[in-house]
């Protein structure tokens, strides 16, 4: 079964394929994005990485958590589901 890595602290002039590139020394990587933000249409400097199974995602972990990445510090870890929001704007 895939497992879904959040990656933050990715460089902004970072595409999608090389950070796919950069996650498969870990394993197979079956789908990478980058978080773009709708105002601007520039990079939130995070994404996520799903790898292939669970042992391409701990390797993918080990490799990339707290190593620098094109000059910044990646922070990788599973992701967690996204929470509801509340939008009660009254």
């Amino acid at each position: 079964m895939a497992t879904k890595l959040y990656v933050g602290g990715i460089p902004y002039s970072t595409t999608e394929a090389e950070l796919r590139d950069a996650f498969a020394g870990a394993g197979e990587v079956t789908s990478a994005a980058i978080i773009i933000d709708r105002m601007t249409g520039r990079s939130k400097g995070f994404g996520f990485v799903e790898m292939a199974n669970e042992a391409g995602a701990q390797a993918a972990i080990e490799m990339w958590n707290g190593k620098d990445f094109q000059g910044r510090k990646l922070t990788v870890n599973e992701a967690r589901p996204m929470q509801p929001r509340n939008n009660n704007r009254e």
